[in-house]
């Protein structure tokens, strides 16, 4: 068997495939299979900001629920059952305790304060890292992307002086230059990057007139945007790369770590194939590196990324353009 060994965040994997965070990774079955099924490490479901200030406004409403207290009230203290996001904590803390791969958490606040405070208590349940799940969604006029990158980029350095375990960075591929971001990031001290993340969009119904929520899973072929910045990333910064966003078999791994990723996460092809996707998957990739007399994955890692190009170095730039220039017929030519 070929060794399929690689690291992230500085922590030792036995393979590159990781089960991304979602819902599936709640249910404490689901978790050992996925385990047994020969995954790396998995990411625990996000916690969100929302979810979090959800509770906290429970939590005020039932407080003062007995303000005006009266002499026939047969107890004085209310009835507390929001304690802010106490329930997830717990069972982050329950699925470390269950696991023997390591177990990532991850978090998406919006608040400097909420992401300090929350990463604190994260890696307080023994979590192996903790994976930031930054998304801007532009919603307000007056605020400018330097403005956003600096707060995001400040946040990073504060939660980097008060952890001890590593720090993984999700980014949105939507920044004007998401590499120099990414650059900036990684002099912050961020151990690894996950390119990209995606969020669920709004839609319509015109029928009802009314806004729809829709569970899009990712289809073959959406891994190509984390494959071409990996590629441009790659020997550029300290951080790992781990690819995500349309990943769904082995072929799809072996082209992220050709174009210089450490290891991937798996999410929508789980959804649609089952968790035994995972060992079909690390299965291609030893069958592949056997066929190519690679002995391990440092070995062929980054070997397409674009430090490497000698020949084509349009690759990574502005090869959709070049290549209708200069192939248009090869591309366009009917199949026989």
């Amino acid at each position: 068997m070929k060794n399929l060994k690689t690291k992230y965040m500085g922590i030792e994997l036995d393979n590159p495939i990781i089960v991304g965070a979602s819902n599936m990774v709640t249910d404490f079955d689901t978790l050992k299979k996925a385990e047994e099924s020969g995954a790396a490490a998995i990411v625990y479901k996000s916690l969100f900001e929302e979810q979090i200030q959800l509770e906290r406004f429970k939590m005020e409403e039932e407080l003062t629920a007995f303000d005006d207290i009266h002499a026939e009230m047969q107890t004085l203290h209310p009835k507390i059952e929001h304690a802010g996001p106490e329930e997830h904590l717990i069972n982050i803390k329950k699925a470390r305790e269950s696991l023997t791969i390591p177990l990532i958490a991850s978090l998406n606040a919006i608040n400097k304060d909420t992401w300090i405070e929350y990463a604190r208590l994260l890696s307080e349940t023994g979590v192996n890292g903790i994976e930031l799940n930054f998304y801007q969604t532009p919603t307000d006029f007056s605020k400018n992307s330097k403005d956003i990158e600096d707060e995001q980029v400040s946040i990073i350095k504060e939660i980097k002086k008060s952890l001890s375990i590593p720090v993984s960075v999700k980014l949105s591929s939507e920044y004007t230059n998401v590499l120099n971001l990414i650059e900036r990031i990684d002099q912050a001290g961020s151990d690894a990057f996950v390119l990209f993340n995606s969020f669920f969009m709004p839609d319509i119904d015109i029928n009802n007139e009314k806004h729809i929520k829709q569970f899009n899973l990712s289809n073959k072929g959406d891994y190509k945007k984390s494959l071409r910045t990996t590629g441009l990333l790659f020997e550029n910064i300290k951080a790992d790369i781990c690819g995500s966003h349309g990943v769904h078999n082995g072929t799809d791994t072996i082209r992220l770590i050709l174009a210089g990723a450490s290891c991937v996460q798996m999410v929508s092809s789980l959804y649609k194939h089952g968790l035994s996707q995972i060992e079909k998957s690390k299965q291609k990739l030893a069958e592949w590196m056997e066929e190519k007399n690679y002995n391990s994955i440092d070995e062929f890692k980054g070997k397409l990324s674009n430090n490497k190009l000698s020949r084509n170095p349009f690759i990574y730039k502005r090869a959709q353009y070049v290549e209708l220039l200069i192939n248009s017929e090869e591309i366009f030519e009917a199949p026989r």
